[in-house]
């Protein structure tokens, strides 16, 4: 009896009651085992996705951006409109009257 309490996951599964710290605790551990590192870009990478961006700017042709995210890289598609040097920021307009601000150190790829 009590070997089968320890086996897997068995001695949360048979307990009856749980307290909502530990549920917090088991789902928050769950959460962070799915976090990934921001890959690091070499300066030609760099280069590469400063110029599409340029030319999405300059052609008005749409591209898209990768954006990293800790969980979940998210993806827009879009043209570029404005670009902020000084800020180091795009602004990737989607759709008519729809658009995003993109921090270019947060782009990992375009295409």
């Amino acid at each position: 009896m009590t070997r089968k309490l320890l086996d897997g996951n068995g001695l949360w599964e048979s307990s009856r009651m749980m307290l909502p710290e530990h549920k917090y605790a088991i789902n928050r551990k769950q959460h962070e085992e799915g976090r990934k590192n921001k890959p690091i870009l070499d300066g030609q990478e760099i280069e590469l996705i400063e110029t599409a961006l340029v030319e999405s700017f300059h052609e008005h042709r749409s591209v898209t951006v990768q954006i990293f995210d800790e969980y979940q890289d998210v993806n827009f598609t879009g043209i570029v409109t404005v670009i902020h040097t000084y800020r180091r920021e795009i602004k990737l307009s989607i759709s008519s009257g729809e658009w995003e601000w993109i921090k270019i150190e947060d782009i990992i790829s375009v295409s």
